[in-house]
């Protein structure tokens, strides 16, 4: 119990099961560990929903975090599921000092999210993420989200949101970056071409080998590096194989994320070809880390420097190659977003 303190509930779908577990959501664990250390005098708990798959209460980087082990099972037993978070939530509701609940996706936990705050007449918003501010998410319905009480990630986001919804969203604040995780320079950037992500169709992935094919015409040498594991890396493995680009492109799995920085450091372009992202951080970092970057996203209103956005395949691989090109390519570090800033964005709207 912990009435002195005022408390920020966090609702998640997932959530690090332990402090090792850096590839789980890279974005969310960093805000909460930068949050606690930007107040700590602020008691978080975080509940996550589906991950870990163990349901149990431990402690997290001075954070307190309740997982329940849902396994996304549907049907009866997400029910049960919400009927178990639920009841442990009026508890946490009743014992401590809440000043608000923040939900991470507009989803199952928006929805447990709202219903909560409304009980207690406590402050709720829910974070746009990205996918969720796509049309028919089946949450929308259930939820319906008032503008001021949605926070969108990004200005893309914030389009998207009332493009689908007709919801002009009140408050964006973007992610951002620990700008001290990278501040050891590598000096040799042995890396032509970086790409991190999960192996699924929506990261495009096969987009990434097959500009990277049409570019080893013209070099030859060129190496290429993709990190992450996922569903779609067979595939990948046959399309390397049948472009012949063994010598080219290695597939290296799942590394942990500070490792994901290192790789970035040695890299010349980040290049990311998947087809819809809220705000990946990855782009923040790697722009931070001093590779150039290279998508077809474009989160934010304003163009960052060295951030290059393309809207084909083919205009993708003709920028890839002008930037190989370069003489005297710009690798100076880009600065977008603080997670420092971040955190304080957020702590304003409960406190106001």
């Amino acid at each position: 119990m912990n009435k002195e303190n005022k408390t920020l509930i966090i609702l998640s779908p997932g959530f690090p099961a332990n402090e090792a577990d850096s590839t789980c959501l890279p974005f969310p664990q960093l805000f909460v560990k930068t949050l606690k250390q930007t107040d700590p005098s602020l008691n978080i708990i975080v509940l996550a929903f589906q991950y870990p798959f163990t349901a149990s209460e431990y402690i997290w980087n001075d954070v307190t975090v309740i997982s329940f082990n849902g396994r996304n099972k549907g049907n009866i037993r997400r029910l049960l599921l919400w009927k178990i978070v639920w009841e442990r939530l009026n508890r946490l509701m009743k014992e401590n000092n809440v000043m608000g609940i923040l939900n991470f996706w507009l989803g199952e936990c928006a929805l447990i999210g709202k219903y909560a705050a409304k009980k207690y007449h406590v402050k709720n918003f829910t974070w746009l993420l990205g996918q969720d501010a796509k049309i028919n998410n089946r949450y929308f319905s259930l939820i319906k989200p008032k503008a001021e009480d949605v926070i969108a990630l990004s200005d893309f986001l914030a389009d998207e949101f009332y493009k689908n919804y007709k919801i002009k969203v009140m408050h964006t604040i973007p992610p951002g970056i620990n700008i001290d995780i990278t501040k050891t320079h590598i000096a040799e950037r042995d890396i032509d071409i970086l790409g991190a992500g999960s192996l699924i169709p929506l990261k495009q992935y096969d987009i990434f080998i097959q500009v990277v094919a049409a570019v080893s015409k013209s070099k030859p040498g060129i190496r290429a590096i993709i990190c992450g594991k996922g569903p779609e890396q067979e595939k990948l493995q046959k399309m390397i194989k049948q472009y012949d680009l063994y010598e080219n492109i290695q597939l290296i799995g799942e590394v942990t994320h500070p490792q994901v920085l290192d790789l970035m450091r040695r890299s010349k372009v980040f290049l990311h070809p998947s087809s819809f992202e809220g705000f990946a951080t990855v782009l923040t970092e790697a722009l931070y880390a001093g590779a150039q970057v290279l998508s077809y996203c474009k989160p934010m209103n304003v163009v960052f420097k060295n951030h290059y956005v393309v809207v084909s395949e083919l205009e993708m691989k003709n920028k890839l190659m002008e930037l190989l090109g370069e003489r005297n390519p710009d690798h100076g570090r880009v600065i977008t977003f603080s997670m420092e800033e971040t955190c304080r964005n957020i702590l304003t709207l409960y406190r106001n």
